[in-house]
């Protein structure tokens, strides 16, 4: 594994087997000012994102030792939330499903623009890294503070992945209002993803599991429409 540590706005993981994707993509994030460590192993890649925090990981699906799903589960499974975005030459709309449902933020196949890597990465940054308002919101007993990250309900602290926090921030800031999956898609994962509004309902899922269990719930559903967020009356 080699590593720049210039001190750059961002520190990247790149874990991909294939050097000259690796070489490029590390390229041509550090020419974006980002501090980018490199692995060519699947193994090597899990233990490098266990050790050190990074700002995001770009992650191949197929790799030796253990594949970009298996890394990316594991990593949520301990508690570590880094951005995840998957590079694969497997574009079939299961494959992409399964990106995001394993903890994945973004899904890019190959081949793939390079320009497009940087839009995606830098879309990313701006989602999970940029400052948000620091007024909290709230909704019955359930409270989000944007600044601090922290979601709570009737004072417990609940741990939730960055995007699962996007989800619900959105959901919390249009309160009342029901939302679409095509309007949760474009507002929460930033882009049109061709086959993946199953990937809301498995988010809403995850959510209500986090957020609604053995509790009055907060997120309901609009059969046809889509979801909202009340305090049921």
């Amino acid at each position: 594994m080699s590593t720049s540590a210039s001190g750059t706005s961002s520190r990247i993981l790149v874990v991909e087997d294939e050097p000259a994707i690796n070489d490029v993509v590390a390229t041509a994030l550090r020419y974006q000012g980002h501090a980018v460590s490199q692995c060519d192993d699947g193994l090597d890649g899990l233990a490098a994102a266990e050790r050190e925090h990074f700002d995001l990981i770009v992650l191949d699906v197929m790799l030796p030792g253990i594949d970009g799903f298996e890394i990316c589960r594991r990593l949520r499974d301990a508690g570590r939330f880094s951005p995840v975005l998957f590079l694969t030459a497997r574009d079939a709309p299961s494959d992409r499903i399964k990106g995001f449902v394993t903890g994945g933020d973004d899904y890019l196949t190959k081949p793939f623009s390079v320009d497009e890597l940087v839009l995606r990465v830098a879309a990313i940054l701006r989602r999970t890294g940029q400052a948000a308002p620091a007024d909290l919101l709230v909704l019955g007993d359930l409270t989000l503070d944007p600044a601090g990250h922290e979601v709570r309900r009737g004072g417990t602290l609940i741990e939730l992945s960055p995007t699962e926090f996007r989800l619900l921030h959105y959901l919390m800031n249009n309160s009342g209002t029901v939302l679409s999956k095509a309007q949760i898609l474009v507002n929460v994962w930033d882009y049109a993803y061709d086959g993946s509004e199953n990937v809301v309902e498995q988010y809403i899922g995850y959510l209500r599991r986090k957020i609604d269990d053995d509790r009055s719930p907060l997120i309901h559903t609009k059969r046809g429409v889509g979801y909202v967020m009340r305090v049921a009356t």
